[in-house]
């Protein structure tokens, strides 16, 4: 941040400059306006390459010493209004700054101190507005005449000496009259670093702000905005007394909103020129798949899978103000040991907005939103911005998502869903924004995956939160001879290749050319930074359905459904599994960089949908949506009412045992596990109760 200002400027001639200005750009007239409109327009905001152009030193100097450039030009807008207008106070308010004033929180420094700066960031906190006093009205115990102090900082400044009889503070008292004493308008917030701005482990900093008048108020926890203001420094106190180290905060002048998802990253001519290159040469998506850990190997369905959630489908706001997400949620279930949580912190790495939590050490309110009391807020309540809330139009990826209590899962049907976190906590009542994709990962209950049982059966998330996936993938760790050899070479030369970074020279034994034959594999084929501004890139086009397309889908989901047809036949498909084949298709579209979704965007849909489905609904040859969105699939909806019928036939009084319903249930070609296991159910359903061990009854209803 350089400032090259060589002109100095008093205050006589620093008003001149700016009556100059006010003229000469025409918003002289525009604060007249404004004066009219008064109080519920009170600031004047003018971008900042305005004054550039009226003089770039001059701008230079607002930049370098904003503390006297600011008043100065708020006191000439007031000389400028007519004269019944003079007791109107109007804001001058900067936008727009310059490059090299935007700096990021983690480098901010003393030399940065009473200098206009810019501040990028996310909103985690942000306390209630509340009137601060700007300049106090006392009256003195002795006279009872009334003295008036402008106040700076949190502590109340009182007079001196009474202007009317002189005495001294300590010699009469002074009280403040709140009726005639001036206020304005704060709030107090606090913005930490994008999370799209760290690399590897670094923790996001974070910068208090002040914001004054009609500008407070207007932002929430989660919000993504651009704060102008000057930055000053706060001494600190302790019990020891006054401290020589200072905190950092901005006096916040003006706020800028993100209008677009990823505008934070740079993306030039250049960039977009290679991008439509690589995007019209071979399949993309399967290049884009490569990339997404590529020292993991196979998933290779998974992956492009993977690579669609960071495109994602088109969001769509209906007439009645409805609104429909394109955002894609996946879920990963799978045997210990075959590196999901690998993937899953890759995929936080590579979205330009990705938050990596663990389910294990996430809460409710850590996810979502939390009303904390602390000192930030002065002992008032204020609202903190959990991880979905930072993640907004990103991702979130969620690591062991069975570990996560009811009470926290419960909160993660409303964001799945419609997207927004609704909070009524100590008396703050707020809607957040949680427009993200959810990428989950959860390990069995019992170690590893059963084919034959429930989803629902073998990890702990209810079918309602299970159905809100639009696709869950199976990860099975099974011995096959061919796959475990790939694997095993795949790991081992993968360690080669990191070993081989370790050093500057490999030893003799081992072949140069070998070991850069196998750093290609292990390599992705595009860097992570280009991947960041492909996706940032492809978030801006709004393809639509062609009507092959259209076709396609609805053929494919009507084949599906009519598998269900019959008495008493499953329901293999539902809308829920619909609606993810267009957003897959949406996201394929936009992968091509294409602005229609083609045949090949709903080919691409329909092979994922039936890859997913096939390995987690499929019953005997059908499929059975209930064995993902119910408690028990249609077979056992029938072995159930088999299992009740054969209890309430016991002799009256006395039920029957568990053997005995085992023995009978395999009339019925029920095997004894499966008994066993409908005998649990529906205790834990209260349909039976357990007499004594081992020995059963129907509930009488």
């Amino acid at each position: 941040m350089a400032y090259s200002s060589t002109i100095q400027y008093n205050e006589e001639s620093l008003t001149t400059r700016w009556e100059t200005f006010f003229n000469d750009t025409g918003l002289r007239s525009q604060a007249i306006i404004l004066s009219d409109r008064y109080p519920e327009e009170r600031s004047l905001t003018v971008p900042f390459s305005i004054i550039d152009r009226f003089d770039a030193d001059f701008a230079n100097y607002l930049l370098e010493d904003p503390a006297k450039s600011l008043p100065a030009a708020e006191k000439t807008i007031k000389a400028m209004l007519p004269p019944e207008r003079h007791a109107v106070s109007i804001n001058f308010r900067i936008t727009g700054l310059p490059a090299d004033s935007r700096i990021d929180i983690r480098n901010l420094r003393s030399k940065h101190l009473g200098k206009f700066v810019c501040i990028e960031g996310l909103v985690r906190k942000a306390t209630e507005v509340r009137p601060r006093l700007m300049k106090a009205a006392f009256r003195c115990a002795r006279c009872d005449a009334v003295s008036y102090e402008e106040q700076e900082g949190v502590n109340l400044r009182e007079p001196m000496e009474c202007s009317e009889c002189a005495k001294a503070a300590g010699a009469t008292k002074f009280i403040l009259i709140p009726e005639i004493s001036t206020y304005v308008d704060t709030q107090k917030v606090e913005v930490q670093e994008p999370p799209e701005g760290l690399r590897g482990g670094a923790q996001p900093e974070r910068l208090e702000g002040f914001i004054l008048d009609d500008i407070s108020g207007r932002i929430a926890p989660g919000d993504r905005v651009v704060l102008n203001g000057t930055l000053t420094g706060m001494q600190r106190t302790g019990p020891q007394g006054k401290s020589t180290l200072f905190n950092i905060v901005l006096q916040v002048n003006s706020v800028e909103y993100r209008e677009h998802e990823y505008d934070e990253i740079q993306i030039t001519a250049d960039d977009i020129e290679k991008i439509k290159d690589i995007a019209s040469k071979g399949d993309i998506m399967r290049e884009i798949a490569a990339s997404i850990s590529p020292t993991i190997y196979g998933f290779d369905i998974e992956k492009e899978a993977f690579a669609l959630q960071l495109f994602g489908g088109v969001s769509k706001e209906m007439q009645d103000g409805t609104r429909i997400r394109g955002d894609i949620h996946i879920l990963l279930v799978g045997d210990p040991g075959l590196a999901k949580s690998q993937l899953l912190r890759y995929m936080s790495e590579l979205a330009p907005r990705g938050i990596y939590a663990s389910g294990k050490s996430s809460s409710a309110a850590g996810l979502t939103a939390a009303a904390v009391k602390d000192e930030f807020g002065e002992g008032r309540w204020t609202l903190e911005a959990g991880a979905l809330v930072l993640a907004d139009k990103g991702i979130a990826c969620v690591d062991e998502l069975d570990k996560m209590t009811d009470y926290d899962r419960s909160a993660m049907h409303q964001i799945m869903e419609s997207q927004i976190i609704t909070v009524a906590k100590a008396g703050i009542t707020a809607t957040l924004q949680a427009r993200c994709s959810i990428l989950g990962a959860a390990n069995p209950r019992y170690g590893r995956f059963e084919d034959e049982q429930l989803i629902g059966d073998q990890i702990d998330l209810p079918p309602a939160l299970l159905s809100r996936f639009d696709m869950i993938f199976v990860l099975q760790d099974k011995p096959n001879v061919a796959i475990d050899r790939n694997i095993a070479t795949h790991i081992l030369k993968a360690h080669r290749v990191g070993e081989g970074r370790k050093v500057d020279k490999l030893p003799e034994s081992i072949s140069t050319k070998t070991v850069e034959a196998e750093s290609r594999v292990v390599e992705p084929r595009f860097d992570k930074e280009f991947l960041r501004k492909y996706i940032s890139y492809v978030k801006r086009i709004n393809p639509v359905l062609t009507d092959e397309a259209i076709s396609m889908i609805e053929e494919e989901y009507l084949r599906i459904r009519k598998m269900g047809e019959g008495n008493g036949a499953s329901v293999p498909i539902t809308a829920r599994q619909l609606e993810a084949y267009v957003r897959l298709s949406e996201a394929s579209a936009r992968g091509r960089l294409s602005r229609t979704v083609e045949h090949e965007d709903a080919e691409r849909a329909i092979r994922i949908v039936g890859y997913y489905l096939s390995k987690v609904a499929r019953e005997g040859g059908v499929l059975d949506i209930d064995r993902i969105a119910g408690d028990m699939s249609h077979s056992q909806r029938a072995h159930v009412n088999i299992i009740l019928d054969i209890v309430r036939k016991s002799a009256a009084g006395e039920g029957i045992s568990i053997d005995e319903i085992s023995a009978e249930a395999e009339r019925y070609k029920i095997d004894s596990s499966e008994s066993r296991r409908l005998v649990e159910k529906l205790l834990k359903a209260g349909e039976l109760f357990e007499m004594k061990s081992g020995v059963y009854k129907v509930v009488q209803k």
